[in-house]
């Protein structure tokens, strides 16, 4: 059985947003996503492919499409494919989120 304690993966840079891979497969991928005050991860699509952001830590400005929402902890979205889609930490706190995609993009 394939086990990841989430707490252990939540990693914070400086420098940009961090992405901690905990599962991956051929037909999806759940990441951390883990962002300080002012980072952001900017608008864009994925052609073919749904994403799912669940706040677990923070407040995060969600953008999907035209619409921008601030999501608090137990909150997802789902950016359905090739809806652009993007988020940004605007609070003095951590932000700390799960996202999952299936299927993943390909490289």
């Amino acid at each position: 059985m394939e086990v990841r304690r989430i707490r252990d993966g939540i990693s914070f840079s400086t420098e940009k947003m961090q992405k901690v891979a905990l599962f991956e497969s051929p037909r999806l991928f759940y990441d951390l996503y883990c962002l300080l005050p002012g980072q952001e991860q900017r608008a864009h699509a994925h052609e073919g492919s749904d994403k799912v952001y669940y706040v677990v830590e923070g407040v995060g400005r969600f953008t999907v499409g035209e619409e921008e929402r601030d999501l608090s902890p137990g909150e997802a979205v789902i950016a359905r494919a090739g809806m652009p889609h993007g988020v940004r930490n605007a609070s003095g706190e951590n932000l700390v989120l799960l996202v999952t995609m299936a299927p993943p993009p390909r490289h």
